[in-house]
């Protein structure tokens, strides 16, 4: 895996290797960073570069989604991410309960008119779904100078002869459409066909598993590295095929009490974002468990969990036991190698 490198100015530049990285550390010529598991540099004297093309392959998936950042000579970096599919039925959840509470004596917000018919709206489930796609290249952007962005065009007929009605109403159509034109704000935009992935994978003799929710290079980052071996060219076999794999943080929103009653017939709030004036989810390092993230609070102080899954390691941390570092964006994994 590369090292991302940013200029004295913040200027990202060409990735370097870790040895190299190392030897300016050591020199006290760069600093070292991480960047939600990733480990970054920046240079601490002026420079003249030279940037490449750097292109960011896509593959979109139902429940996984691969993500291959990649220049004519390397690949510097494959990304496996967990689809953010979860949203539409806590949308359809919080309607049920706003609408149960208003036959009773609790706080509710009145019905609405239906006037969102004419209105250029995307669905929040759809939203969510593809705005991750989005979030995932807006941080790759801050780690490499991306230029180009491959995504691989996906389809979904709804009703045979009626383009219109598929454009329209379909959700797969309607959050590709919004996804392509954030897409065209900042980056340039290329689009390949299912097949013709497959055409580029067939004749590199690049193997695919039949297992889409493994956590290998041949589950979707083989196809992201073809994608963006079509934008910038480059060698026939990948040079890297260690993957990085991250998940979106499940975070309890706008939930006003729980669902079950507690002692009392009293129902507690629930949610939030904050736990004890501290961003839920921030990086804290704990003097004897390491690396952890906040995930809540009991009696007053917090608790503290793994940063790959929902595993609580400290239930009532003391606040001269860790140290609050920054806000994750997401849960990720150690870096994987491919067996084959």
């Amino acid at each position: 895996m590369f090292v991302p490198v940013t200029s004295q100015t913040g200027e990202k530049l060409m990735p370097t290797r870790p040895n190299k990285a190392g030897m300016l550390i050591k020199k006290g010529l760069a600093t070292p960073y991480w960047s939600n598991g990733i480990f970054c540099i920046r240079l601490n004297y002026d420079t003249t570069h030279h940037k490449q093309d750097i292109v960011v392959g896509v593959d979109p998936g139902s429940k996984k989604e691969g993500f291959t950042v990649k220049s004519e000579s390397h690949t510097y970096l494959n990304v496996q991410a967990d689809a953010h599919d979860k949203v539409g039925k806590k949308v359809e959840k919080r309607r049920e309960l706003r609408r149960s509470r208003r036959s009773r004596k609790c706080p509710n917000r009145k019905q609405k008119k239906q006037n969102l018919s004419n209105r250029d709206r995307i669905p929040a489930g759809t939203r969510a779904r593809w705005d991750w796609k989005l979030r995932i290249l807006s941080w790759l952007s801050k780690l490499y100078p991306i230029t180009h962005v491959c995504v691989e065009d996906i389809k979904a007929r709804t009703i045979q002869r009626a383009k219109k009605w598929n454009q329209s109403f379909s959700p797969l159509e309607v959050g590709k459409q919004w996804f392509y034109r954030e897409i065209e704000k900042r980056w340039h935009l290329l689009t390949l066909q299912g097949y013709e992935t497959k055409e580029i994978r067939d004749r590199f003799s690049l193997k695919k598993s039949s297992n889409k929710r493994s956590e290998t290079f041949e589950a979707h980052c083989v196809d992201s590295w073809c994608l963006a071996h079509h934008a910038v060219g480059g060698k026939y076999i990948p040079d890297n095929t260690d993957i990085f794999c991250i998940a979106p943080i499940p975070i309890k929103r706008r939930c006003l009490h729980r669902e079950q009653e507690a002692k009392g017939r009293k129902r507690n709030r629930y949610g939030g974002t904050r736990c004890l004036n501290t961003v839920k989810n921030a990086l804290v390092k704990h003097i004897k468990h390491g690396l952890l993230r906040v995930s809540g609070h009991q009696n007053g102080k917090l608790t503290l969990s793994e940063i790959n899954s929902s595993k609580q390691v400290v239930l009532q941390a003391k606040e001269n036991e860790y140290t609050i570092l920054k806000r994750l964006n997401f849960k990720y994994k150690d870096a994987t190698t491919s067996q084959t």
